[in-house]
């Protein structure tokens, strides 16, 4: 368990706060979800009710094991062992409830899918990021997710429904999709925040590009951020 706990993982315990969860994900039978993080299973038997059919990719071997025993009945459900950000599964549907360190590499991993929509737990102060109207605290993660979804908050879930808890709330989240970013913009994107204290025309002598301009990354709007991201890349 300590082990687990200083990998960031909290598992979820409410069956109540499970159940919305997968009301979120609005899912009919003609889904097929993938659950990245099977953990101890609380959402897999719902996600199954639900779904056309249900792939779930646990990468630690020991709740893989007890996973693959304990749903051994349920015949629309794969139990995949290994990372699930190397899955190369079609999907419509993506539910997960990852160890808050993984937040940014499930929002940068769907951005490059092509998919229906996304339900996912994160850490309150990682959300308040993705929704932040202010330009200081403008992110690369928040540029990326604004231009790839359209995202809603559904559900706030306190620490004590985790064990073991953690030291911090939760947010339930629904991302649309809107647009697929290849994995050379998104590389971009985050290389242009490496230099967000430079001023634009600094920042593109970086990237061999020529710019009269003295704005700063924070005076743009994510979409120009992208559109700059694009023709760097291009």
């Amino acid at each position: 368990m300590k082990k687990r706990q200083r990998l960031g993982q909290h598992f979820l315990q409410s069956q109540n706060i499970a159940k919305s969860i997968v009301e979120s994900a609005q899912i009919t039978k003609d889904d097929t979800v993938l659950e990245i993080g099977t953990g101890r299973g609380i959402l897999t038997p719902l996600l199954c009710d639900r779904a056309k059919s249900v792939i779930s990719v646990e990468s630690d071997g020991e709740l893989y094991s007890e996973a693959q025993e304990q749903f051994s009945n349920i015949s629309n459900l794969e139990i995949i062992h290994g990372d699930g950000f190397r899955a190369d599964a079609d999907f419509s549907v993506f539910v997960s409830n990852l160890p808050y360190s993984q937040s940014r590499k499930a929002v940068e991993w769907l951005a490059q899918k092509k998919f229906s929509h996304a339900v996912i737990m994160v850490q309150k102060e990682f959300s308040d990021k993705l929704f932040s109207e202010s330009s200081h605290e403008m992110r690369s993660v928040s540029v990326i997710a604004n231009y790839a979804f359209d995202m809603e908050l559904m559900i706030h879930v306190g620490k004590a429904n985790f064990s073991p808890p953690p030291r911090v709330d939760s947010v339930v989240l629904r991302l649309r999709h809107k647009n697929i970013l290849s994995k050379e913009l998104i590389k971009t994107v985050n290389a242009l925040f490496s230099y967000r204290r430079k001023t634009l025309g600094n920042i593109l002598k970086k990237f061999g590009q020529t710019v009269q301009s003295t704005k700063r990354l924070e005076e743009l709007s994510g979409d120009e951020i992208i559109k700059i991201a694009k023709q760097i890349t291009q």
